[in-house]
């Protein structure tokens, strides 16, 4: 079974992404690809402690990310991918063409940003990088939990019907 869910989330592991999906998904394992994280013991202890002893977390950089997701799409038991920005998700992507869905579950205010969706928040550079994920062939739509409705890119970017045209 592939991986049930890749995610963008800037809050990374916490209690939206683990019982909030985790459990509607009924996840095993979560797999968190960022750079910083992957390489840090007390950053890796800090998100150890927000996921449940019955659930697996396996933490990676980008590119051992790569090399490790046929072993994670292998595995027959449900999992989220969760990263912590777009970009970042984008060099994933760019290695592992099995990805073909993405949501943004939440990318919050910061200087450069603006609201898109009450859980969203972009810069130009975050557009741009969205642009590229979906120009590459991802479907990207935002979620903040699963009983919410899909938005899709479009609606993200607050572009029109019309200007799809």
């Amino acid at each position: 079974m592939p991986i049930d869910l890749y995610r963008i989330d800037d809050r990374l592991i916490h209690g939206q992404v683990v019982v909030g999906w985790g459990q509607p998904l009924n996840t095993a394992f979560i797999v968190l690809v960022d750079d910083d994280v992957a390489t840090c013991d007390w950053e890796r202890d800090l998100y150890r402690m927000g996921v449940p002893p019955e659930m697996d977390i396996f933490f990676d950089t980008v590119e051992s990310a790569i090399q490790n997701h046929a072993r994670y799409a292998a595995d027959p038991r449900p999992g989220i991918l969760v990263t912590g920005d777009i970009a970042t998700m984008r060099r994933l992507a760019a290695g592992v063409p099995a990805i073909d869905q993405v949501n943004v579950g939440g990318l919050h205010h910061r200087g450069g940003r603006e609201e898109r969706l009450r859980y969203v928040f972009l810069s130009a550079d975050d557009e741009r990088e969205l642009r590229e994920l979906a120009a590459s062939g991802v479907t990207i739509t935002a979620q903040d939990v699963p009983a919410a409705d899909r938005v899709g890119l479009a609606e993200i970017l607050g572009e029109s019907a019309e200007s799809q045209k």
